[in-house]
């Protein structure tokens, strides 16, 4: 493998696949598998990382789209190959993947990137101060090994227990926890300040750590007038250069983390103070967690119904609920909408129903269902014995059949009815009645006339005038809004030269669609809010949602509640997973209600 070089002597990055040789938990780390140690072996040509520099790591198997940029803890030439070795701390989806290989698992890898930390010009006359922080100890340990042993004084600083320290050879190694469990008591202050840096007559500092601990470095090392390395992280896609993605402020303009640095002259970096508000919306005051025997309340209540939690299995995704009896728990649900329902009996649509895409899931389904009156007397009984609301997903193709629906409906014991005037693949109806102002209300009106019952407007996103569409259901009698039914798309089929779907449009769900759907809900909850507050409506989100997480979001841009769809095909307990996950992030972070979070980024 030829390498080339830049004008600073560096390494152009390549594209090498590598070999896991080993991963496991660092023994010392605390709490136990919050670090990792990996080991990479590359072919013997591979070039030796520069002291400093990372690489981007993504597993050949992989669930997450970009690799993720891990700085070098120690490199050596061994029989038959280069070894890399790597220090990760568990944060997310990448770094769990990462750490979660075992050995003879491929891993692809772009690197080395950056620049290098640059020794001393006569390392054993200068008195050289290595500082790291956390995971922050990984780069600069090594780079401490390439110094002369006994030429410089580490400084490690940690939360709890003590790992990365295992090739150093410095003159003084000074640990600090915040716990107290290893060395000094106390963070990094404890042990280095202005006036040990003048008393040791240190000549460079060189640190890499948590942005508070670096700023503070930073400080007390440029009042001593010593020249300061400092390893700067952000978010990177490329690591080459050219995303601008990893961009940081300084002195010089915005530069490239992942080229121009990740070192930088500490003078160069100014390091203001955070704002502590994002997109003129204000960050939350940290709260204290809940007690240990609190639990917080996930309850929700919409037009009088009472929901345990705020969980509802998706129209169209779930069947009638009893299907996954067997499959967990399907009583921990908050609710289930019902398949959609037609006043007749329906086959749904000829051809390919099912299109699976990179992030997503495409279906023309066409509304495929036994018909209301079947349903009343064979599915609802069964819904309605489970501990979860039921939705009635009421569909149509003439203002006829919806009113015929909702007038069965009326005289049932189903709590709900959601109003589907959204489907995105059938050729009658459907959609149809959501896509203008005045076809919303007519039917909504209509609807609402024949039934007493809480009525929820399923919309679509497909709308060019979607927040209108809702304020026209909610004049007309809603008492909710289900935001949003599937996007359209379209599929090809690339070998026979066809579109995939008979009706060349079908719906599009899943992962990719939920930064969209977020935008749409938090938008629609803004206007809500501008109306009377007795005029008010909640919203229930849907798209795309597969995690806990995805559930904050939406609860956080202004959903009362969520439905999961896609997201039970991937994993079958991905409700109940995001209930207990949205359950113990509140208790975390000393919510008590789904109240005391709902709408917070609402301006």
């Amino acid at each position: 493998m030829k390498t080339f070089y830049d004008c600073n002597n560096l390494p152009y990055p390549v594209f090498a696949q590598g070999n896991v040789s080993f991963c496991g938990a660092v023994d010392s780390a605390v709490p136990y598998k919050s670090v990792y140690h990996l080991k990479i072996c590359l072919d013997d040509d591979a070039q030796i990382p520069a002291p400093g520099q990372f690489y981007m790591l993504h597993p050949e198997r992989s669930n997450v789209l970009l690799g993720r940029p891990i700085s070098v803890y120690h490199s050596e030439r061994l029989d038959g190959g280069t070894e890399i070795h790597f220090l990760i701390l568990v944060k997310g989806k990448g770094t769990q993947e990462l750490c979660s290989l075992m050995k003879g698992d491929k891993i692809n890898l772009l690197g080395p990137c950056g620049n290098r930390f640059e020794a001393p010009a006569a390392a054993t006359e200068s008195k050289v101060c290595i500082v790291g922080g956390g995971i922050g100890v990984a780069p600069v340990a090594g780079f401490a090994e390439r110094l002369p042993a006994g030429s410089y004084d580490f400084y490690a600083s940690f939360k709890s227990g003590s790992y990365g320290l295992d090739y150093i050879k410095p003159a003084d190694l000074v640990i600090t926890t915040d716990d107290g469990s290893v060395g000094i008591h106390g963070m990094l202050p404890a042990a280095l300040t202005e006036e040990i840096l003048r008393e040791k007559k240190y000549t460079t500092v060189y640190a890499c750590g948590p942005t508070p601990m670096l700023a503070y470095v930073k400080q007390i090392a440029e009042k001593c007038g010593i020249q300061c390395f400092l390893s700067m992280e952000a978010r990177m896609a490329c690591g080459a250069g050219v995303c601008l993605g990893c961009t940081i402020e300084t002195t010089k303009g915005m530069l490239r983390c992942c080229k121009d640095g990740p070192v930088f002259d500490s003078r160069i970096l100014p390091f203001e103070k955070p704002s502590d508000t994002v997109a003129g919306i204000k960050v939350q005051p940290r709260r204290q967690p809940l007690a240990q025997n609190e639990e917080p309340d996930l309850s929700v209540d919409i037009k009088g119904v009472h929901f345990e939690n705020p969980v509802i299995g998706s129209s169209g995704a779930f069947g009638f609920g009893t299907e996954y009896q067997t499959v967990f728990d399907v009583n921990r649900l908050g609710g289930i909408a019902s398949k959609g329902l037609t006043l007749e009996p329906r086959q749904g649509n000829k051809g390919i129903r099912l299109w699976e895409f990179t992030g997503g899931l495409m279906n023309s389904i066409g509304l495929q269902n036994p018909g209301i009156e079947h349903f009343i007397k064979e599915e609802l009984p069964q819904m309605m014995a489970l501990k979860p609301v039921t939705l009635a997903n009421l569909s149509g193709s003439t203002m006829e059949s919806y009113i015929g629906g909702a007038k069965l409906l009326e005289k049932t014991n189903v709590p709900i009815i959601e109003l589907n005037i959204s489907c995105p693949n059938v050729k009658a109806g459907g959609a149809a009645w959501g896509m203008t102002c005045t076809a919303a209300e007519q039917i909504v009106k209509a609807v609402r006339e024949v039934t007493t019952k809480p009525l929820i407007v399923k919309l679509t996103p497909q709308s060019l005038e979607l927040n209108d569409v809702a304020l026209a259901c909610i004049k007309a009698g809603a008492d909710g809004i289900s935001l949003c039914n599937s996007f359209q798309g379209i599929a090809i089929d690339i070998e026979r030269g066809v579109p995939v779907f008979e009706n060349l449009k079908a719906g599009v769900g899943g992962p990719a669609v939920k930064p969209i759907a977020v935008r749409l809900v938090y938008e629609l909850v803004q206007v809500i809010n501008t109306l009377p507050p007795e005029e008010r409506v909640p919203v229930i989100a849907i798209g795309g949602i597969a995690t806990w997480e995805d559930a904050v979001e939406f609860i956080m841009a202004g959903a009362t509640a969520i439905e999961v769809g896609t997201a039970t095909f991937a994993n079958s307990l991905a409700m109940v997973e995001i209930i207990d996950g949205l359950s113990a992030f509140m208790k975390r972070k000393g919510y008590h209600s789904l109240d005391e979070m709902r709408g917070i980024i609402q301006k």
